[in-house]
Parts: structure tokens; C-alpha cells; sequence
């Protein structure tokens, strides 16, 4: 039985990905990030599962800069659909609600029926953690942002379903693992994840990267952050469609490395079904 690490409560949006990933596993929850990635390193899990961006919130803040650093390696992605429910204590109408709960990222991604609501929000350190605030509180005012199974699990009702933005919400969740097992190369779509840091000298960034656009590589993402002080060269994490055995992006990974002074393959795993619908 796979145990998959996760940050936040049982009902929240990663642990949803989780029974998806592994319905015959058991996950774990954590509090945070470093936490769930701890629990791999440590071998209290086998895995953990990641969200590392939001297509309206954006990258999922100090994930990136964490990945590098913890020896772990990337094995898979999964996209999943984002839905939020406004839930409150039974009996409760929206009347009555004076205040909302839930993670920011999810406050920030269901902005529009806060402002029709007009009710002041507090942030909760997750959105399923917001529920179980809200049921324990046991007061009419107060009312939670969660995932549909949050409702159930700690006995609220949905005051307003599906009331986030955008109605094509989609998390990427990444899984990570001790082990690095590779995708193999069958010239099926696979991505390739990777962190570098360039060289001390001028255009290098530019010249790192040239290769992939010389050979036709795809980056799908390029994140940049500041190591120590800021008085070192940025490192970078970058993502791009295709196999470190494919001709051209050995060429282009090749190019990288004479103008990098560090690269290392963070994974190498199939693509996601949904990005071909995208």
C-alpha cells in the first residue's frame, strides 16, 4: 500500500488528488509543505503529492524553491479540476454569514462572489482545515471555502456551490519520490523537470537557453529565485516537453550545462492526458 504525503486535512484538494493517484493507498496529511516532503526523505512516506501551480492563482508559493533541495526526484503530474462550495453549520443561510474562511489561494480564486457577499474573510492554513474551523465555531456567522468533500466529512451544508471564478480552475499537482525512476523513452509525450544555475558572466542566461530554441524544445516553465543574499547567480527551474534521450533536447541540455555551472534533472515522467486537451 502506497502512503502518499500531502500538505493540508482529509477533504482538502490535495488529498482528493491523492485517492485519484492511489485509491488503494493511504495518505498523510501534513502541515505544510517541507513537512509532506520531509516524510518521503524520511521514509515515513513513500511518496508526496505537490500542487505546484494554479491556472488562476499562479505557482503555489516557495514549492520551487523547495524542490531542489530536498534530493527528492519527480515521477509523475496530475491535473485536478478545482471546485469550491461556500458551506456553513446546518441551518445556516447566507443571511446570516458575516465571515469566510479558507487558504488565500483559495480566497483569491473565488473573489467574485466575496465581493457580491460583502463578508470579511480570514485566512485559514487550508481550505478543509476552513471547514472543520467552521463546524467546531458551530456559529451561523461564520462559513467555509472548501471542496465539495469537505461538506460531508465535518457535517456542514453547501450554502452556494461551485462558486469559484473560473469554472476551468485546474491545480497541477507533481509526485515525488526517493527514487528517481525515470519515464522510459518510447517517443510517447513525457516531461522533463530540471533546476540550473548559470555562470557569473554576461548573456548567460540567454546563451543557456538558446539551445532549446536552437533545437525546437518546448519550455512550458521557467521559474527564477534568489539563493542566500542575492549576491550569487539566480538558480532557475525550468520544464520542457520531451526526453533527455531525444536527439534534440540532448543537444539543447548539452548547451545548458557548457553555460551552467550546476543542472540536474529533478524528473523525467509521463505527460498528463490534459495537456494534450490543451
Amino acid at each position: 500500500m502506497t502512503t502518499a504525503a500531502y500538505q493540508g486535512e482529509p477533504g482538502s484538494n490535495s488529498a482528493t488528488a491523492v485517492r485519484a493517484l492511489f485509491p488503494e493507498g493511504r495518505g498523510l496529511p501534513c502541515t505544510g509543505f517541507e513537512q509532506a516532503l520531509d516524510a518521503v526523505t524520511l521514509g515515513d512516506a513513500d511518496v508526496a503529492v505537490i500542487p505546484v501551480d494554479n491556472s488562476a492563482a499562479g505557482r503555489v508559493a516557495d514549492v520551487h524553491h523547495l524542490l531542489p533541495e530536498t534530493g527528492l526526484f519527480i515521477v509523475a503530474e496530475y491535473f485536478l479540476a478545482i471546485r469550491f462550495d461556500l458551506m456553513g453549520v446546518p441551518g445556516a443561510t447566507l443571511d446570516q454569514v458575516e465571515c469566510v474562511r479558507s487558504h488565500v489561494h483559495a480566497l483569491g480564486q473565488c473573489r467574485k462572489v466575496l465581493r457580491e457577499g460583502g463578508w470579511r474573510t480570514l485566512v485559514s492554513d487550508d481550505t478543509a482545515g476552513a471547514a472543520r474551523e467552521v463546524a467546531e465555531l458551530g456559529d451561523p456567522r461564520h462559513a467555509a471555502l472548501a471542496p465539495p468533500a469537505a461538506a460531508d466529512l465535518y457535517g456542514l451544508e453547501v450554502l452556494r456551490p461551485e462558486v469559484e471564478d473560473d469554472p476551468d480552475n485546474t491545480t497541477r499537482f507533481v509526485v515525488l519520490s526517493r527514487d528517481a525512476a525515470p519515464a522510459p523513452h518510447t517517443g510517447a509525450p513525457t516531461m522533463t523537470s530540471l533546476f540550473f544555475c548559470v555562470r557569473n558572466i554576461p548573456s548567460a542566461l540567454y546563451k543557456a537557453l538558446g539551445g532549446f530554441a536552437g533545437s525546437g524544445v518546448n519550455l512550458t516553465k521557467i521559474e527564477s529565485y534568489q539563493m542566500g543574499a542575492g549576491l550569487s547567480p539566480s538558480r532557475f527551474y525550468v520544464e520542457i516537453e520531451g526526453h533527455p534521450d531525444d536527439e534534440r533536447v540532448a543537444l539543447a541540455l548539452d548547451e545548458l550545462r557548457f553555460f551552467s555551472s550546476e543542472v540536474r534533472i529533478l524528473g523525467v515522467y509521463p505527460a498528463h492526458p490534459h495537456r494534450a486537451r490543451n
